[in-house]
């Protein structure tokens, strides 16, 4: 397996569109590392520049000790699985897994020991002789993962590949997937948009939005510590909650919500890190998770209660998830089962101090952030 490493890679089209701004990381020999972002963000493109099917227009790619820039696609040793499998619908699955070893003369016996050899990792013996019509989704997906494994490339690639599976299949393909990673110890680099599959699946994370890198991290990093407020409400579903107000100082430093909604006291480092913002305006965050039922017996650490009123309740089972508003803000609660009030009733949330983030109203970026935007881990 290889390391890959992007230096400063740029992709410009010729309408002078930024397609990518300036990528720089490096994904380590034997990690899972996920690309996620909007549509648009750059990610897949990121993907194609590292694969050779899209050109680099300014940077250095590496892949191992080689600089592939100019190194068209079949050398640069790499596997991608495509979001639309790509099999030849004319072969059987064997033929399709073997294709590529027989364009690089391989012996008929090497071929059927790695196409066996794939097939019995990912389950699939018993369909190695059917055609992909006779498939299901979930079939023909493994098929395509299975083409790459034969090759036993330096880099796996993929490109979005359960985004056509229905959401039980693609709950059990990315298990599969992050299985087969730990079996391989392969280097794998995987495009997605669903924030889930990223968190689920990835070593790190690299997100990105208009063609720029926001933060690299681990999930758990990107969950707990994200650099601004695009990473912050890209990173969770739902996603987090966020009130504009005011940094005032009244009976101590406070945060206020625009219209006076309700106020939250800052205290410890929140008040260390706000207190040069002392009359301006600011964004606080919270998640769905860090909001309770005032009185709740899952309360943990100090809270600021608010009043709101509860426009939609939505009863999963194993939580409840609540929407309540006060004058022109929202906030979605995610609170353990438990006796709560009917829509269009009042109710007294409980807002987690310890696990309330504030953002720059200008730039966006977290304050107090550790890390720069645009850093890895």
């Amino acid at each position: 397996m290889a390391r890959v490493q992007l230096e400063h890679i740029q992709k410009i089209y010729d309408n002078d569109f930024v397609a990518v701004h300036d990528a720089s990381f490096e994904i380590y020999d034997g990690e899972f590392v996920v690309l996620v972002g909007p549509s648009g963000c750059g990610k897949s493109t990121t993907l194609r520049m590292i694969a050779g099917l899209e050109s680099i227009t300014k940077g250095t790619l590496r892949i191992g000790d080689r600089v592939v820039n100019d190194i068209p696609p079949k050398d640069r040793d790499i596997a991608m699985v495509f979001q639309n499998y790509a099999l030849y619908p004319h072969m059987t699955v064997f033929d399709n897994m073997a294709f590529g070893l027989k364009l690089r003369k391989y012996s008929r016996e090497e071929i059927e020991k790695r196409v066996k050899q794939a097939a019995e990792i990912l389950g699939i013996e018993p369909i190695l002789e059917r055609k992909p019509k006779q498939l299901s989704g979930g079939q023909r997906q493994r098929v395509a993962v299975g083409r790459a494994i034969v090759r036993k490339p330096q880099v796996f690639l993929f490109d979005e590949p359960l985004s056509n599976l229905d959401a039980k299949l693609r709950v059990q393909m990315r298990t599969e997937i992050s299985k087969l990673h730990r079996q391989l110890g392969a280097t794998m680099i995987y495009v997605t948009h669903d924030q889930v599959e990223a968190m689920t699946m990835g070593d790190r994370i690299v997100v990105m939005w208009d063609g720029h890198i926001q933060q690299i991290d681990t999930p758990l990093n990107l969950y707990d510590h994200p650099v601004n407020k695009f990473v912050a409400g890209f990173i969770g579903s739902p996603s987090m909650n966020f009130v504009n107000g005011r940094v005032l100082r009244e009976d101590g430093l406070q945060f206020r919500a625009n219209g006076n909604a309700f106020k939250v006291p800052l205290q410890g480092r929140h008040a260390e890190k706000l207190a040069r913002y002392e009359g301006n305006e600011v964004v606080m965050g919270i998640r769905p998770e860090d909001i309770y039922v005032a009185g709740s017996p899952y309360i943990s650490g100090p809270v600021a209660e608010v009043d709101m009123l509860l426009d939609v309740v939505e009863p999963m089972g194993n939580e409840i998830v609540m929407y309540a508003g006060s004058l022109d803000h929202t906030l979605v609660a995610r609170v353990m089962p438990q006796p709560v009030p009917d829509a269009g009733q009042s109710i007294r949330l409980a807002l987690g101090l310890k696990k309330v983030h504030f953002f720059d109203q200008d730039s966006g970026e977290t304050i107090g952030a550790k890390t720069a935007a645009s850093q890895a881990a």
